[in-house]
């Protein structure tokens, strides 16, 4: 089973600093057929004015990955970090037994243009953590790049959850099958681009539920960045 999520189906906050587009129900947004999918439990599409942004705020009891694809954003948290992320890297922050952050745009130019993705921890209460790592494009090109898993596979980042996220960006025309192991379902989300997946045409900011399936035949219709989550 493969089900669509159009990227114009999904909840919007505008605010003067912020515009987010919410795959799954979030904050004062609500869809009782879109709160989660599996442990995925949000991906929020945020656009940050410059030199505005989250000011410091809770978290606990779960797994936050930052992927920046334009721009730079700084973060600060209660655990001592403070960095700045930008394109090519990867943030993950296990919240665990409590955090606090806040996540700023760096310039006072240039919006930043992020994914915010939260998934459900395996374990609760743990020691919170936080770790980021540059995952240069070069090595996504017409292949998947493992960028998050539970055992730090090819490099990964390490994450508490039976998860596995990859990022691809295909070449026009270009082709990938992704094998799904029994009792597994897969979440594609479409950052940039058009893909074709199995019988399927998706667009820009689209997501694709992926249910009792054995494998996705992923092609290119243009240049397309996608990331893809492996879920129990």
């Amino acid at each position: 089973m493969l089900k669509i999520r159009k990227s114009h189906e999904r909840g919007v906050t505008r605010l003067d600093w912020l515009v987010s587009y919410h795959t799954f129900s979030f904050g004062g947004y609500f869809d009782p057929d879109n709160t989660n999918f599996g442990d995925l439990r949000v991906i929020n599409e945020d656009l940050v004015m410059p030199s505005a942004g989250f000011p410091t705020h809770p978290h606990n009891d779960m797994e936050i990955i930052t992927i920046v694809y334009e721009g730079a954003l700084e973060h600060r948290d209660s655990m001592g970090n403070g960095s700045v992320i930008r394109p090519n890297d990867v943030q993950i922050m296990s919240a665990g037994s409590g955090i606090t952050h806040s996540e700023f745009n760096h310039s006072k130019e240039k919006p930043v243009r992020l994914l915010q993705i939260w998934i459900f921890p395996k374990r609760k209460g743990i020691t919170p953590r936080y770790v980021e790592k540059n995952f240069p494009e070069e090595d996504r090109i017409n292949r998947l790049q493992l960028l998050v898993s539970p055992s730090e596979d090819e490099g990964s980042l390490l994450i508490n959850q039976d998860v596995k996220l990859y990022r691809s960006v295909l070449k026009e025309n270009n082709n990938i099958d992704f094998n799904i192991a029994p009792g597994r379902k897969v979440w594609v989300q479409l950052i940039s681009g058009s893909l074709k997946i199995n019988e399927y045409t998706m667009s820009g900011g689209d997501g694709l539920a992926v249910e009792n399936e054995s494998l996705l035949k992923i092609s290119s219709l243009a240049d397309s960045d996608f990331l893809l989550f492996d879920l129990r």
